[in-house]
């Protein structure tokens, strides 16, 4: 089965693009689109895609609150991809810690767009930028390093986070640790459930955010 994308942005030259870019991946298709985060849940509801490419600057909804209606209120949520145009804006950091699983430049190459979808939709987030790291690093508290302390992560998990963070996927961290991938997820989900997090981007600005993990 494809994966199936909703793409939501207020300029539809933009949408055109993506939709040409990804139409043309035999594994990928566009089910819908959406000028603004205020017509995304009912489009939601409606097509069921697997990911929604989200803008996060758009005039009546962003992409923030966009992302926080669909996971409070869609049931089985789609992964939530943040097409933004500046790597540092906050807007974008924003929509991550509201629970969006990826992000994407709009100048990223075609094929750095539908590898971003694929990876996205197999439930592995993408590596932050630099300057996104940054932000997470910049908004750390004291509250954050209570709640790492508290996960009592072990040495294994502790250094699956740190790949995690460095935005390797499953089978990448089992080569690097030397071990097999299904002993990997078993890793993350424990990660997962002592941090209280929904998913690996939470994990990862959870590690930025506590110092944990320093950016670089």
């Amino acid at each position: 089965m494809p994966v199936t994308v909703l793409l939501v942005d207020d300029e539809p030259l933009v949408r055109a693009g993506l939709r040409a870019v990804l139409e043309a991946q035999p594994d990928i298709e566009v089910v819908g689109e959406a000028a603004d985060g205020a017509a995304v849940i009912p489009l939601v509801s409606r097509l069921r895609p697997d990911v929604v490419a989200m803008d996060v600057r758009m005039p009546l909804m962003d992409g923030i609150e966009a992302t926080r209606l669909v996971l409070r209120t869609v049931p089985d949520p789609p992964k939530i991809l943040v097409v933004t145009t500046f790597e540092n804006d906050e807007y974008v950091y924003e929509a991550l810690r509201a629970g969006a699983d990826g992000f994407l430049l709009k100048r990223a190459r075609p094929s750095e767009i539908a590898h971003a979808v694929r990876l996205v939709a197999e439930g592995e987030s993408l590596l932050f930028p630099a300057a996104v790291r940054q932000l997470a690093a910049e908004y750390g508290s004291s509250k954050a390093r209570e709640r790492m302390h508290r996960a009592a992560l072990t040495d294994r998990e502790a250094a699956v986070l740190r790949h995690m963070a460095r935005g390797q996927s499953n089978a990448e961290i089992a080569a690097e640790l030397v071990v097999g991938v299904e002993t990997v997820k078993t890793h993350v989900s424990a990660i997962l459930a002592k941090l209280g997090a929904r998913d690996r981007t939470q994990a990862v600005i959870a590690a930025y955010e506590s110092g944990f993990v320093a950016p670089s």
